[in-house]
């Protein structure tokens, strides 16, 4: 074997390396999102006459009720984070939130900032990251995952 192979043998071994804070980056992703999520859950029941007003006259959330669009997305708020914390039905929760931000957007697009804007973006895109990708090792999920094959 030459000097320039094994050179690259050794770099695709220590390339797979950083792969092992995979864990650590799903857990840190699913706290922060649900640090976010669940305060403005616990900001729309703190003051839910407030709630019930933004949602009947400011918010435009299509096909439904505004009483019942402020309940769904306050439950929503609280608790698919806890799910998202503890890894259980992890993709469930991350999808209902992406689902969650994305009405928001729509709802609301006309008043949000620029940075708004980009701050449900970037949420967005960390919930698709749970979503599609996630490896979710330090969950719940992974727990029940292999104890039920």
């Amino acid at each position: 074997m030459n000097q320039l192979s094994r050179l690259a043998k050794h770099y695709y071994k220590v390339s797979h390396l950083p792969e092992y804070l995979a864990p650590a980056l799903d857990l840190g992703i699913r706290l922060f999102l649900a640090n976010v999520f669940f305060k403005s859950g616990l900001t729309k029941i703190h003051n839910w006459d407030s709630t019930l007003y933004l949602f009947s006259d400011v918010y435009q959330v299509p096909l439904l009720p505004p009483e019942l669009a402020a309940y769904l997305a306050t439950s929503a708020e609280l608790g698919l984070p806890v799910l998202l914390v503890m890894g259980l039905l992890g993709r469930f929760a991350a999808g209902g939130l992406f689902i969650l931000n994305l009405v928001a957007v729509i709802s609301f697009y006309s008043e949000l900032s620029e940075s708004g804007i980009n701050q449900h973006l970037y949420w967005g895109m960390l919930l698709a990251v749970l979503l599609l990708i996630s490896r979710g090792a330090w969950s719940l999920d992974e727990l029940l995952e292999k104890r039920l094959q």
